[in-house]
């Protein structure tokens, strides 16, 4: 099979369109996002252009040129979101049920946390941070985290793929989350280092938008098994599509004008989303 790699923006319609029109694809993967926590609460305007209204330009296109399936890749972020982002996610996975219900298309959601080895990972930050002699800066002692490995999440995002039918979110099991801290100590040690004697371990505070720990599954949302126990469905929660549609509208629009308000229509549209009180707009 010939791999075929071409540049574009999720933002650019035209060049989403002239790409389905030329190549046909059955299957996409949709993983274009901007995903940093801070950087997003300080450009809210760029998370949804990006997030919410990327995703609906490839989600569209999938439709319009009849692919198979659609996978949306989100993130245990997108659950009770306290940032942007997430709640950009969560604002996404939503774009999918509307989809699904409008669609011969398969549309589907895949959440699951943190992946190691990823871009912004934290283990080769705190390997670069243990090489240059510390300190290593954990944000709260605290703060926990869901890890899986690359070939993990990529086969199981594969597979739930193969699951697909009508707008789920499928659910990746995580395993038992992770201590940050004890993570960074662990590392340490593993380097040949005594924490807190050889390398300090310092503690920055939470960032904008952070949250000491990630939920996997909305409260609603409730569970049903596949025939993987690593990948459960999250059941889809009511949405009104034509409501979400007009609400889109005016979300984009605002976006495009860099508009102050944008948490605040955000809110409108994700409940559960509860911004941090400092932040503004």
């Amino acid at each position: 099979m010939e791999l075929v790699t071409l540049i574009g923006s999720v933002r650019d319609t035209d060049r989403v369109n002239q790409l389905f029109e030329m190549y046909r694809p059955e299957i996409i993967f949709h993983a274009a996002a901007h995903k940093h926590v801070p950087l997003m609460e300080d450009s809210p305007n760029e998370a949804i252009k990006n997030n919410v209204f990327g995703t609906y330009h490839v989600a569209k296109a999938a439709a319009i040129y009849n692919a198979e399936t659609f996978v949306l890749i989100s993130t245990d972020k997108a659950v009770n979101p306290t940032n942007i982002m997430g709640a950009s996610k969560r604002i996404c996975e939503m774009i999918v049920q509307m989809m699904a219900n409008a669609s011969k298309t398969k549309f589907v959601a895949v959440r699951f946390g943190n992946v190691l080895g990823s871009n912004g990972s934290v283990i080769p930050l705190f390997k670069k941070q243990i090489a240059e002699g510390g300190p290593v800066t954990v944000t709260h002692p605290d703060i926990i985290r869901f890890f899986m490995t690359i070939p993990e999440a990529v086969s199981l995002v594969l597979q739930a793929g193969v699951y697909a039918d009508r707008g789920e979110i499928f659910v990746l099991d995580m395993g038992e989350p992770v201590k940050i801290d004890d993570l960074a100590r662990n590392l340490i040690r593993l380097s040949g280092f005594e924490p807190d004697v050889d390398i300090e371990v310092k503690y920055t505070g939470l960032r904008p938008g952070e949250k000491l720990y990630e939920e996997m599954l909305m409260n609603e949302e409730g569970l049903r098994s596949t025939a993987n126990n690593l990948i459960h469905i999250g059941k889809p929660l009511d949405i009104d599509d034509i409501e979400l549609a007009q609400q889109l509208v005016q979300l984009e629009a605002a976006c495009e004008e860099n508009a102050d308000n944008i948490r605040d229509l955000v809110e409108k549209i994700v409940p559960t989303y509860h911004r941090p009180v400092a932040a503004n707009g």
